[in-house]
């Protein structure tokens, strides 16, 4: 099935999609890669619907990405005497460590790291930003604050700390046990929330030892400002902009979700914008006008993928929600302004072989109109540089390996087909040719482009162009 657009749409399922029937009309609408929330998914639950993602691979026949999301520190407040409190703007306001229930003065938070790195001037943000407080004086018992806006706070409502970098780990003991549970099962990607700074990838790293790639979730202050070390690091980032807004002023936020997308196609690392994409299909069949302006400018902008979060996970319309996103996608990429907006920002190709030869393909490519680029890819990296490169034309990325072509589903462009490795260079002309006739992009006569390394099965070997014709038996290249 191939898809009539580049950017990838990532679907997140929940109640209203979990079932097989509902997978498989998701993807037949447009996702291409599926997120499991880990925030609410039971190991049971993560692993049943990884056994029915698979199953639906199997039928549909393409290679399906699957993602875990981990759920990553929660810091709430306590609890209070009548279960919410009144505050005005100005007075005195202490979060401590006594565990005894709150009043308007005061109120237990059982986050000691909190206690001890907040320091006088930083702020926290208590329920999504709704209150405002900043703190005064700080012994690594209490935090006095001020309060600076809003007047209400209730039970276990969360803590945000765009000023404070907190000593503690990105992983959560509930976090290590599902990475445990999700290393076994056959997961392409973990999500990672909380990151701060590069050190918080380590732990992951080393306890998945290569089974997983990893994708940053950009949500902090403090990420924002190590964003090129986090990207070096990381496998992919998420641009979470929900999080982002409520740690950040609102109006810099598309600033920053530019300045992220940006640094990752400099780096090549896929990069993917989430939240509230389309939030009014949670309850309403058609999204708002501003709504689809919104995915528009990240398809514009050269995103990797858009995301659904409660829209696919928990809406009414979830296939509707797909099916929108993959038209404002594919009307985006025929606006006669795209190649350009999209060629703007591409980056300059580094000093190794591999940029050389993904320029060079795409150049070629475009001056003779061919019909696509097909490049052979068995650790994925050849593909990462030629969908860094943006080309106009369509890309074929053939592998070998599996798990390779579940994994390359996330990036932009790549149409991914798992074939048999080639014996010699004639038999991976003809597979080229015959996988571009059989997955429809090209017919008879036409011609493509063809990289791989040579000698064949050589990692990171990409050393070799071909431009040759598609047979007229659609079977053998010429």
């Amino acid at each position: 099935m191939r898809r009539r657009r580049k950017v990838k749409i990532l679907a997140t399922l929940g109640p209203a999609s979990s079932d097989e029937a509902m997978i498989r009309k998701l993807f037949e609408a447009g996702a291409d890669v599926f997120r499991i929330n880990m925030s609410h998914a039971s190991h049971e639950l993560m692993r049943e619907l990884v056994r029915r993602l698979r199953n639906v691979e199997k039928e549909v026949g393409r290679p399906i990405g699957i993602l875990a999301d981990l759920q990553g520190p929660k810091l709430r407040v306590g609890k209070f005497k009548d279960g919410k409190v009144g505050l005005v703007a100005g007075q005195t306001f202490t979060l401590d460590n006594n565990d005894a229930p709150g009043d308007n003065t005061r109120v237990f938070l059982p986050h000691p790291e909190i206690l001890e790195a907040v320091e006088p001037g930083h702020r926290l943000l208590i329920d999504d930003g709704r209150l405002a407080l900043v703190a005064e004086a700080s012994d690594g018992k209490h935090i006095r604050c001020r309060v600076v806006s809003g007047d209400t706070i209730s039970d276990k409502k969360g803590v945000s700390l765009p000023d404070t970098t907190l000593g503690v780990s990105a992983l959560t003991e509930k976090d290590r046990r599902d990475l445990d549970a999700v290393l076994q099962e056959e997961v392409d990607w973990v999500a990672l929330s909380f990151i701060q700074r590069p050190e918080d990838l380590a732990e992951v790293r080393k306890i998945s030892r290569g089974r997983v790639a990893l994708l940053s979730k950009i949500e902090k202050p403090q990420a924002v400002t190590r964003l090129d070390e986090i990207i070096e690091l990381s496998d992919a980032l998420m641009v979470a902009r929900g999080d982002l807004g409520v740690e950040m002023p609102l109006e810099t936020v598309p600033g920053i979700q530019k300045q992220i997308i940006r640094a990752c196609r400099r780096a090549g690392k896929p990069v993917v914008v989430a939240t509230q994409m389309l939030e009014s299909m949670i309850t309403a069949a058609v999204p708002t006008r501003a709504e689809v302006s919104d995915v528009a400018t990240a398809v514009f902008e050269g995103a990797d993928a858009v995301m659904l979060s409660a829209e696919s996970a928990a809406g009414a319309y979830p296939v509707e929600a797909v099916s929108t996103m993959a038209r404002i996608a594919e009307e985006v990429e025929r606006d006669p302004n795209y190649p350009g907006i999209i060629h703007a920002q591409r980056p300059e190709p580094n000093a190794t072989g591999a940029d050389a030869i993904s320029l060079a393909a795409r150049q070629i490519a475009e001056t003779l109109n061919l019909s696509a680029i097909v490049t052979y890819t068995a650790s994925g990296t050849t593909g990462l540089r030629e969908a860094r490169e943006r080309p106009l034309l369509p890309i074929i990325a053939l592998s070998p390996v599996v798990e390779t072509a579940r994994k390359l589903s996330l990036v932009w462009g790549l149409h991914c087909v798992v074939t048999e490795d080639a014996t010699d260079l004639d038999d991976m002309v003809d597979r080229a040719c015959h996988i571009a006739y059989q997955e429809e992009f090209g017919n008879p006569g036409d011609r493509i482009i063809i990289s791989a390394g040579v000698p064949l099965r050589t990692p990171g070997s990409t050393n070799m162009l071909r431009i040759a014709y598609i047979g007229s038996d659609g079977l053998t290249g010429i």
